[in-house]
């Protein structure tokens, strides 16, 4: 085959993909904008042992997990694209989730180097997938000549291993929650799970840029559950999921549309401190796996002023041993 070096023969694959694109592709459900790729690309991976990857943006990271979790044994090493680790350690959900795959043994990420780390490639010896086009519109292309896919296999194998290994900034999912049942409560850790069900593998969910990220959620769930706003900033802090300090912002933005207030309370010597508490009735009576779109509408109907009432109260049996501390204490 053409190129006697590893690299010349991704090249080869990669133009390819470019000009004979019409010959190759099933293009059918191909778009990213409704993730069709993405679950093409998921079932294209699922199954194959010891995956190597390269160029591996945040779009097609949740395909890559999606189909390591039916894939049994083997460790799949992705390369990414610069910037991603770094975007990862601050998109909670898909953050957790990728440290997850590496605590378990599952996936090794490595941050791309040299020339076009944008190049998107999976390798096995028997067959190489290449996204081609641009972002935004690329399509599957799929090499399975033995001779060329074992080329091209040694090729991204070279560039994984030139490229520098990376730290995703964020604790696994199953430590995050069971510390959370262990430090809080385990209505917190129960509610937090069920919650990173329902976005487990979203790109974008919890996302930091986002009016409603991880800090939003955890300062919310705090209130859902009458905790103490120090013990869920420690606790967050502890395992380095976020600063401590980053907290206040959380807090005024839920104080602010009348969703979560503070309530002043002794804790023994000292200074008092801050129990949250719902204002909104919201946060206490929503299904979990309904409580973040829930806090998303909220603080997105409401100005960041005092806003509306916050609902009624009424209707709730407050004596009921599980809410709230500050009567149950009483």
């Amino acid at each position: 085959m053409p190129g006697a070096d590893g690299d010349d023969a991704t090249t080869d694959v990669d133009s390819d993909a470019n000009s004979d694109a019409a010959a190759d592709v099933d293009t059918e459900g191909a778009s990213e904008r409704d993730g069709g790729l993405r679950n093409d690309l998921a079932d294209t991976l699922a199954g194959r042992r010891n995956v190597v990857a390269v160029g591996v943006d945040l779009d097609v990271v949740p395909a890559v997990l999606a189909a390591r979790r039916r894939t049994d044994g083997g460790c799949w090493r992705i390369a990414c694209r610069p910037g991603l680790v770094d975007e990862l350690g601050r998109t909670f959900g898909l953050g957790t989730a990728v440290a997850e795959a590496r605590a378990r043994g599952e996936l090794a990420v490595r941050t791309a180097t040299g020339p076009r780390p944008d190049r998107t490639l999976f390798a096995t010896p028997d067959r190489t997938d290449a996204l081609a086009g641009p972002d935004g519109a690329r399509t599957l292309v799929t090499e399975t000549d033995s001779e060329r896919s074992a080329a091209a296999h040694g090729a991204v194998e070279a560039r994984f291993e030139r490229a520098e290994p990376a730290r995703v900034d964020m604790p696994h999912r199953t430590a995050v929650v069971a510390a959370a049942r262990q430090r809080l409560s385990r209505r917190f850790g129960d509610d937090l799970e069920t919650v990173l069900e329902t976005v487990d593998l979203d790109p974008h969910a919890l996302d930091r840029s986002q009016a409603v990220d991880d800090r939003t959620l955890f300062v919310a769930l705090g209130a859902r559950h009458d905790l103490l706003f120090t013990d869920v900033r420690q606790w967050a802090n502890d395992l380095n999921v976020v600063e401590a300090q980053r907290f206040a912002d959380a807090r005024r933005t839920l104080e602010s549309r009348g969703l979560v207030e503070s309530v002043r309370v002794p804790i023994g010597n000292g200074r008092p401190n801050n129990r949250l508490r719902a204002a909104d009735d919201t946060l206490l009576t929503v299904d979990p796996a309904a409580f973040l779109r829930a806090v998303h509408e909220c603080v997105g109907a409401r100005s960041p002023t005092n806003g509306p009432e916050s609902g009624s109260r009424t209707g709730i049996d407050y004596r009921d041993d599980d809410r709230p501390v500050w009567d149950r204490r009483r």
